[in-house]
C-alpha cells in the first residue's frame, strides 16, 4: 500500500491498522519500503483468522511541527473460487436469445471466460458477458449451437464448469406468449463506476426493448455513456448523480408489451466544498477551522489534532456543522489540524496548520499603567460587563485601547475580547456558563505597545432559573370535523412541581393564535373548522414561569359534507335536446373536505316527481343532453365529498327550443352597423341578423386605409360591439361586418370613418356606445345591466352590483337569464379579462391583488339573446403588508470615508400598496437576535441611505424591511459587508467633523412603530443633539413669541386710534373700496398697483362710486401659472416677471408659512358691509385643492372683472394650516420699502356674510417693515390723497377701454 509525505525536514513514517500502530520493525511478512510505502508478503487468510484485512491509515511526523494522517484505506482478502451456479442444457428457436448461467463469488467475476466447443468465445454486438458472468446470446444463429463451459482464471490454476449444450432449433413462426428471460435488478453503485440493467424477452413476433429513466423516455443514440448491449441490456458508463433513478424496460411485440423496473441509486464519495486553511493567531485569541463537505450518504466529520482525536468541550467546539472552533488559544494548539469526511464509499481529509506567533517586542517608548477600578457594573446568567478607569500613567486615555482577559476560575487557558474603539472603557463578555466564576483582568494598549496588567477580578454569574423542558410525545389526532384531541407527557427536565400547561393553537396560515390552560396530559378542542389544518404547541408552567414550548403538531381536522350548495348556476339553452349547465364551486370555508364530484338532479317543470339524477366528476359544467323539444325542465346541483351529498342550489329553469337553428346556409347581413371614430381607435357596434333562425357562431371585422381587408377580427355570436385599436389619428377606415357559421360568411355590411385628430382629446378612450336606435324584429338584443357598482369589501375581494330595466320594479328575478361579470387589471397593459356567470343582481369577485386598481362590467343573457356590456365601473382593493422584502440590496464605502457606508436597495416587487418607511438593521453578528440590531428608519420615497461612524475592519451585515399603511414585510437576506482597514490619515479630520455634522443633520422617518432606545440613549452609531441646536431652538421660539404679543399690541391701538378719532377717514376709505390703495413710502411718487386682467373674460362697466352701504363685489381671477399673468403696463414687464421669479424662489425655499389674517382690514368696514372688505376670499375657493409643495388657490371667475381691490396689513397669525386653499403671491415694492402683498378678490352676496380665508404669504415682514407699513396705511386715507387716487384708476379704467376695443 503506497504512502508518500513530503515536508524539508524528513518526516516519520508510521502505520496504522484499525486504529492501532503496527510494530513493523519484529514483523517478518510486513515491511516499511524506503518510500513509506507498506509491503506485505505472503498474506495470511482463512475462516477463522484472517490477520491481513482491515483499515489501514499512514502517520506521518516532524517532531518540531506536528503530525498528519492519511486517509483509510480497507483490505480484503478475495476468497477462492467457487460456483454458486452452473451452466446448463437449454434449446433456443433461430434469431431468438438465449442465457447461460454462471454465477461466481462477487470478487473474483471480472476473470470469468467463456469457451464454446473448448474454444474462447469472442464477445461482440451479439454476444455479451455479464458483470455476474452470465453470457446473453441474442439473435441465435446455427453456428451457435455447441457444448459451452465457463472458466475462471485467477492467477492459479483455473476452474472449469460442467459443460451445457445449447441448440438451436428452427423457427416455426407460430405466435408465442411475449416473457422476460433476464429482468433487470436494483442496483447501487458509485459515481465513476459502470452499471449494466441485464434486460431479455423472447416471443412472437420478435420483441422491440426500449428504456425509461422515472417515466422519460431514453434516448441512447448519440450519447456515448449510454449504450445499447445484446438482446436490450442497458450499460451506463461513468455513473453520475444525475443517472439515479426508476429505469423501465419495456418489451413491445406489437400486441403485446412487458414491463420491469429497477431503480439505481448512485452514491457519492465524500469531496471537499471548502478546505481548512493555515491560521496565524496570538495566545488567548478565538480561531475557526472552517470545513465544509459533500458526498451521498452524508458524510460523517471527525477532526484530528496532530493524528489524535479532537473531542469536542468548553474549548474545542464543533460550529455549523463541521467547523472547529477553539477557545483561549495557549501555545499547545499548536500543529496541524485535519478535517477527515468518510461515508459508505470512502473518506478523505484535508488539513490546515495553527501556529501560534509570540507578541510583538514593545517600541522604546513609556508604556500604560494597569488600568484603575476594575468593575462588573451589570452581572446576568451569561454576560458580564465590565468598566474601569484609565491607567494613572495616562489620565486622559483617549488613544489607548484594551484587552480584557478572562478564563474559569481553576483552568489555565484564558480568552481576550479588545474593546472597539479608542478611549472606550466598558465592554461585556457574552457566552458565559451560569452560576459560574470567572477571573477579568484588563490590559491598556498604546503605539508603544501593551502595559500592565490590572489586578484580577472574581466574579461568579447567576444562576439560571430553572424552568421546564419541553414536553415530550405530543400527538394531536382529528376526533370529528370540529376537534382535535391532543396528548403529551410530563416533561423530563421538570425543575420542580409542573403547575399545569398551555395549549397554544391556530389555525395554518393564520396568525391569531389561541390558548386554553389544561391540568392534566390531554385535552380536546372542540368548535374548529371542518377539513382545515392546525397546528399545536404545549407549554409547561411551574412556579418560576412557562418553560420551553414544544415543537408544533400539525393535525387536519376529518371532512364532512358541504356545508353550503354550489354558487352560480347558470343554464344554457344549446338546442332543442341539450342544456348546458355550469357553476362554481361552494364558497371557500364550506367545501367541508375534497370535492369529489358533483350530483345533478333535473325534471320537467309540469312532472316535479319524476327526476332524474346524474353523478358527474369534479368539472364545474355538465351538458345534459337527450331532453324533449320545446320543454321546460328545472335543475338543481349539490356538491359531493367522500362524506356524502351537501346542500343543492335552487331549482332553476329554461326551456328547451322548439326546433333547432339551421346550419345548412350562411347567416345573413347583420342588421345595423355603428361606428365611432376616435383618435387612434374606432368603436364598432351592431344587431344581428334578422333572421334568428340560421347560426350564427360569431362575427368577423375587415378594416383597413381605404380598403376593409388589411386586417380582420373575429369574435364571438354573443359580442355586440368591439373597439379597434392601434389606428393611425386622421385616417379614412373602411370597416366591414360579417356574421359567420360553419358553412361559411354571410354577406358583408359596409361602413367608413375617419379617425380624429391628435388635438382632439375630447373623448379619449371612452367606452360608452351611443349608437342611434335601429328597430330590429324580436328577439333583439337585451338592455345592458346599469348602474354598476363595485365595493371594495378586503384585500383581495370587491362585490359588484347593479341594477337590471328588463326586470320589473323589484328587481325580481323570475326567468332563466344569467348574468355575465367580466374584470381586468391594466397593470400589465395585456392582462386579459376574467369572466364569471351570475343568476342574482352581485358577485363576489375573490382572489384579486392588493392596492390594484379593477375595471368591471355586467352582461345579461337570455336564453338566444343577450346585451351589450354594460358601463365600466372601477375599484381599487385595499393595501396589504408588503409580501417580498426589498430587494437588490447592495452596501458600499463612501469615498474619502473609510467609516461611512451607503445602503442601497430597490422596493419590493410585491409592496400591495405605497411604501411608507424602510429599516435598515445591521449587526456585526449575523446570528444575533433581531432585537439586538441596530436599526435605522428611512422615508418611504428614499432608497438609498448613509450610515456613518462605523468600526473600522469589520464585518456588518445588513437587513431592509419595508412598511406600508398596513404594516411591516418581510426582511431582506443579511448582505455581509466588510469596512476598510484603515482610513487616510490627510482626510480623517474633516472626513470625522462633516460625518457628524451630517449624522445630526440627517431627516429621519421613525415612523409609528419605531420606539425609542431604553433610558434615552442612541443607537450606538448615532449622534445626540448638541446643546447648541438645543439652545437656538430655545431662543427662535422666545423671539417668534415676542414678536407675535408686539404685533398684536400695535394692532390693537392702532385700532383704538382710528374708531376713536378718524371716522371721517373711515366713511371715505369705505367708499374707495372699488379703487385702488397704496402704501407711501419715504418719496411722495405713487405708484398703482399691479392689476392682473383674465383677458379671455375682461368686461369693463362703470365704476360705481356711490356710498352705497352694500356694493356688490366681483371675483378677480388668479392666475393658475405663468401663462395666465399679463401686465395692463408695458413698462412694468422687467418688475413684473423679476417679482415673479423671486416669489417661486420664496415658495420653494420656505418650509413654513404664515396665514394673514383678512380680519385686519375689518377695521374700515362697517358692521352692515361684511362683504366689502378686502380679505374677505370666494366661498367657493374653500373647495379646491390644495397642494403642499407650492401653496396655490385657484379661484374660478363666475363674472367679468369689475373692481380691485388692496390687502390689508399682513401681520403675524396662527400656524398655517395645509388643508386651507392658498394663493400665490406677487411682491409689490415701494420705492424704499421692499413689503411682501398679496392679490386679493372679493366677491359679496348681498345680506350674507362668508368667513375670511387665509391668505398665505412666503414670509412675513420683519418689525421694523411692519411697523412702518402701520404707520403708513394711517395716512392713506387722507382726503386729497383718495381724491387723486379715484382720478388716477378713472385714468386707468379709459386705457383699459381703449385697449381692449382695439
Amino acid at each position: 500500500m503506497n504512502c508518500s509525505a513530503y515536508c524539508e525536514t524528513s518526516p516519520k513514517i508510521e502505520w496504522k491498522k484499525d486504529g492501532t500502530f503496527l510494530n513493523l520493525v519484529s514483523d517478518d511478512r510486513r515491511h516499511l519500503l524506503p518510500d513509506g510505502s507498506l509491503l506485505i508478503n505472503s498474506v495470511v487468510h482463512s475462516k477463522h483468522n484472517k490477520p491481513d484485512e482491515g483499515y489501514y491509515q499512514c502517520v506521518a511526523t516532524v517532531d518540531s511541527l506536528g503530525t498528519i494522517v492519511s486517509r483509510t484505506a480497507k483490505l480484503t482478502v478475495a476468497g477462492l473460487p467457487r460456483f454458486t451456479s452452473q451452466p446448463e442444457s437449454s434449446s433456443v428457436y433461430r434469431g431468438s436469445s438465449a442465457i447461460l448461467n454462471c454465477e461466481v463469488n462477487v470478487d473474483l467475476a471480472p476473470f470469468v471466460r467463456w469457451e464454446q466447443d473448448r474454444q474462447p468465445v469472442f464477445l461482440d454486438d451479439r454476444v455479451f458477458k455479464l458483470p455476474s458472468g452470465a453470457l446473453i446470446i441474442s439473435n441465435a444463429t446455427d453456428t451457435d449451437g455447441g457444448l459451452y463451459r465457463c472458466i475462471i482464471e485467477s492467477g492459479g490454476t483455473p476452474k472449469y464448469s460442467d459443460e451445457a449444450e445449447l441448440k438451436v432449433l428452427p423457427d416455426p413462426e407460430v405466435p408465442r406468449n411475449l416473457m422476460f428471460l433476464r429482468q433487470p435488478s436494483s442496483l447501487t453503485k458509485v459515481t465513476g463506476q459502470s452499471a449494466v440493467f441485464p434486460c431479455v424477452a423472447v416471443g412472437f413476433p420478435t420483441p422491440y426493448i426500449r428504456w425509461t429513466r422515472n417515466e422519460e423516455e431514453l434516448i441512447t443514440e448519440g450519447y456515448e455513456r449510454l449504450l445499447l448491449l445484446a438482446g436490450g441490456s442497458l450499460e451506463i458508463r461513468e455513473v453520475a448523480e444525475d443517472d439515479a433513478g426508476t429505469y423501465s424496460c419495456i418489451a413491445d411485440a406489437g400486441n403485446e408489451t412487458v414491463e420491469a423496473q429497477a431503480e439505481l441509486s448512485v452514491q457519492v464519495p465524500p469531496e471537499f466544498l471548502k478546505r481548512p486553511a493555515n491560521i496565524y493567531a496570538h495566545e488567548s485569541m478565538d480561531i475557526v477551522f472552517e470545513c465544509e463537505v459533500t458526498g451521498k450518504p452524508t458524510p460523517t466529520v471527525k477532526w484530528v489534532k496532530n493524528g489524535d482525536m479532537v473531542i469536542p468541550s468548553d474549548y474545542f467546539k464543533i460550529v455549523k456543522e463541521h467547523n472547529l472552533q477553539v477557545l483561549g488559544l495557549v501555545k499547545s494548539d499548536e500543529g496541524f489540524y485535519q478535517c477527515i469526511a468518510e461515508n459508505d464509499v470512502g473518506n478523505a481529509q484535508a488539513g490546515a496548520q495553527l501556529i501560534i506567533l509570540d507578541l510583538a517586542p514593545a517600541t522604546t517608548g513609556p508604556l500604560p499603567s494597569a488600568p484603575r477600578d476594575v468593575v462588573a457594573t451589570l452581572v446576568s446568567t451569561r454576560f458580564i460587563r465590565l468598566t474601569w478607569r484609565t491607567p494613572a500613567s495616562d489620565p486622559q486615555g483617549d488613544n489607548l485601547t484594551y484587552s480584557i482577559f478572562y478564563t474559569k476560575e481553576g483552568i489555565n487557558r484564558e480568552r481576550v475580547e479588545n474593546t472597539s474603539r479608542p478611549g472606550e472603557m466598558q465592554v461585556t463578555i457574552q457566552n458565559l456558563m451560569p452560576e459560574t466564576v470567572y477571573v477579568f483582568r484588563v490590559v491598556a494598549q498604546n503605539k508603544h505597545g501593551p502595559g500592565e496588567s490590572s489586578v484580577p477580578l472574581k466574579v461568579a454569574t447567576q444562576p439560571e432559573v430553572q424552568l421546564p423542558g419541553p414536553a415530550p410525545n405530543i400527538r394531536a389526532y382529528a376526533s370529528s370535523p370540529t376537534s382535535v384531541t391532543v396528548t403529551w407527557e410530563t416533561p423530563l427536565s421538570g425543575n420542580g412541581e409542573i403547575q399545569n400547561y398551555k395549549l397554544y393553537y391556530m389555525e395554518k396560515g393564520q396568525d391569531n393564535e389561541q390558548d386554553v390552560d389544561v391540568g392534566g396530559l390531554s385535552y380536546t378542542i372542540n368548535g374548529l373548522k371542518k377539513y382545515t389544518e392546525y397546528s399545536f404547541r404545549v407549554v409547561a408552567y411551574n412556579k418560576h414561569g412557562p418553560g420551553v414550548s414544544t415543537q408544533d403538531v400539525v393535525v387536519r381536522t376529518l371532512s364532512d359534507v358541504p356545508s353550503a350548495p354550489p354558487q352560480n348556476l347558470t343554464l344554457e339553452v344549446r338546442n332543442s335536446k341539450s342544456i348546458m349547465l355550469q357553476w362554481q364551486p361552494p364558497p371557500p370555508g364550506t367545501h367541508s373536505g375534497q370535492i369529489t364530484g358533483y350530483k345533478i338532479r333535473y325534471r320537467k317543470v309540469s312532472r316535479k316527481s319524476d327526476v332524474t339524477e346524474s353523478i358527474g366528476g369534479t368539472q364545474l359544467f355538465q351538458l345534459i343532453e337527450g331532453l324533449e323539444r320545446g320543454t321546460e325542465y328545472s335543475f338543481r346541483v349539490a356538491a359531493l365529498t367522500v362524506n356524502g351529498t351537501g346542500p343543492a342550489t335552487d331549482w332553476i329553469s329554461a326551456e328547451t327550443f322548439e326546433s333547432d337553428l339551421d346550419e345548412t346556409r350562411v347567416p345573413e347581413v347583420p342588421s345595423s352597423l355603428h361606428v365611432r371614430p376616435l383618435v387612434t381607435s374606432i368603436v364598432v357596434s351592431w344587431t344581428p341578423p334578422e333572421n334568428q333562425n340560421i347560426v350564427v357562431r360569431g362575427y368577423a371585422i375587415g378594416y383597413g386605409i381605404g380598403s376593409p381587408h388589411a386586417q380582420t377580427i373575429k369574435v364571438d355570436y354573443k359580442q355586440r360591439y368591439y373597439t379597434i385599436e392601434n389606428l393611425d389619428p386622421s385616417s379614412h377606415y373602411v370597416i366591414t361586418l360579417k356574421a359567420f357559421n360553419n358553412v361559411g360568411e354571410g354577406i358583408p355590411l359596409y361602413e367608413s370613418a375617419v379617425t380624429r385628430p391628435h388635438s382632439d382629446t375630447s373623448e379619449v378612450d371612452l367606452f360608452v356606445i351611443n349608437a342611434p336606435y335601429t328597430p330590429v324584429p324580436d328577439p333583439s338584443p337585451m338592455m345592458p345591466p346599469v348602474g354598476v357598482q363595485a365595493s371594495i369589501l378586503s384585500h383581495d375581494t370587491i362585490r359588484i352590483t347593479w341594477a337590471d330595466n328588463s326586470l320589473p320594479k323589484n328587481q325580481k328575478i323570475t326567468d332563466a337569464r344569467y348574468y355575465t361579470v367580466r374584470w381586468k387589471t391594466n397593470i400589465p397593459a395585456n392582462t386579459k379579462y376574467k369572466t364569471a356567470n351570475a343568476t342574482t343582481l352581485s358577485y363576489l369577485v375573490t382572489g384579486l391583488k392588493p392596492n390594484t386598481l379593477y375595471e368591471f362590467s355586467v352582461m345579461v343573457t337570455k336564453g338566444r339573446r343577450s346585451s351589450t356590456w354594460s358601463m365600466t365601473a372601477h375599484g381599487t382593493t385595499f393595501e396589504l403588508v408588503p409580501t417580498s422584502p426589498p430587494k437588490d440590496v447592495t452596501v458600499v464605502s463612501k469615498e474619502g470615508k473609510p467609516r461611512t457606508i451607503i445602503v442601497n436597495w430597490q422596493p419590493p416587487s410585491e409592496a400591495n400598496g405605497k411604501i411608507t418607511g424602510y429599516i435598515i438593521y445591521y449587526s456585526t453578528d449575523v446570528n444575533a437576535e433581531i432585537h439586538d440590531w441596530v436599526i435605522e428608519p428611512v422615508v418611504g420615497n428614499r432608497l438609498t441611505h448613509q450610515i456613518q461612524e462605523l468600526t473600522l475592519d469589520t464585518p456588518y451585515y445588513f437587513k431592509i424591511q419595508a412598511r406600508n399603511s398596513k404594516g411591516m414585510g418581510p426582511m431582506s437576506e443579511a448582505v455581509q459587508f466588510r469596512t476598510p482597514k484603515a482610513e487616510s490619515s490627510d482626510k480623517m479630520p474633516n472626513d470625522q467633523a462633516s460625518g457628524s455634522a451630517g449624522k445630526g443633520s440627517r431627516p429621519v422617518d421613525l415612523g409609528p412603530d419605531y420606539k425609542p432606545p431604553l433610558g434615552g440613549s442612541n443607537s450606538p452609531h448615532g449622534s445626540p443633539t448638541s446643546p447648541l441646536d438645543s439652545n437656538m431652538l430655545l431662543v427662535i421660539i422666545v423671539s417668534v413669541g415676542v414678536i407675535t404679543i408686539v404685533i398684536v399690541v400695535i394692532v390693537a391701538v392702532f385700532c383704538t386710534r382710528r374708531t376713536t378719532s378718524h371716522q371721517k377717514k373711515k366713511r371715505a376709505a369705505c367708499k374707495s373700496v372699488n379703487g385702488s390703495h397704496k402704501y407711501k413710502g419715504n418719496s411722495k411718487d405713487v405708484k398703482p398697483p399691479d392689476l392682473w386682467i383674465h383677458h379671455e373674460r375682461l368686461e369693463l362697466k362703470p365704476i360705481d362710486k356711490s356710498p352705497d352701504p352694500n356694493p356688490i363685489m366681483t371675483d378677480t381671477p388668479i392666475p393658475r401659472n405663468s401663462q395666465d399673468i399679463t401686465p395692463v403696463d408695458n413698462s412694468m414687464d422687467s418688475n413684473i416677471h423679476q417679482r415673479r421669479n423671486s416669489y417661486r424662489e420664496s415658495v420653494r425655499n420656505t418650509p413654513s408659512t404664515d396665514t394673514m389674517p383678512a380680519s385686519s382690514s375689518q377695521t374700515c368696514a362697517d358692521h352692515q358691509d361684511p362683504e366689502s372688505t378686502t380679505g374677505t376670499y370666494l366661498a367657493n375657493a374653500q373647495e379646491e385643492d390644495s397642494a403642499q409643495n407650492l401653496p396655490t388657490a385657484h379661484v374660478r371667475p363666475s363674472h367679468p372683472l369689475k373692481s380691485f381691490a388692496v390687502p390689508a396689513v399682513p401681520a403675524a397669525g396662527p400656524a398655517y394650516d395645509p388643508a386651507l386653499p392658498s394663493t400665490p403671491l406677487l411682491t409689490q415694492q415701494a420705492p424704499n420699502h421692499p413689503v411682501h402683498s398679496v392679490k386679493t378678490a372679493s366677491i359679496g352676496t348681498l345680506g350674507r356674510t362668508r368667513p375670511p380665508m387665509p391668505v398665505v404669504v412666503p414670509s412675513a415682514p420683519d418689525m421694523q417693515e411692519t411697523t412702518r407699513m402701520l404707520e403708513d396705511s394711517e395716512s392713506n386715507y387722507e382726503p386729497d390723497e383718495l381724491t387723486k387716487e379715484m382720478a388716477h384708476l378713472e385714468g386707468l379704467m379709459k386705457d383699459l377701454n381703449a385697449i381692449t376695443t382695439a
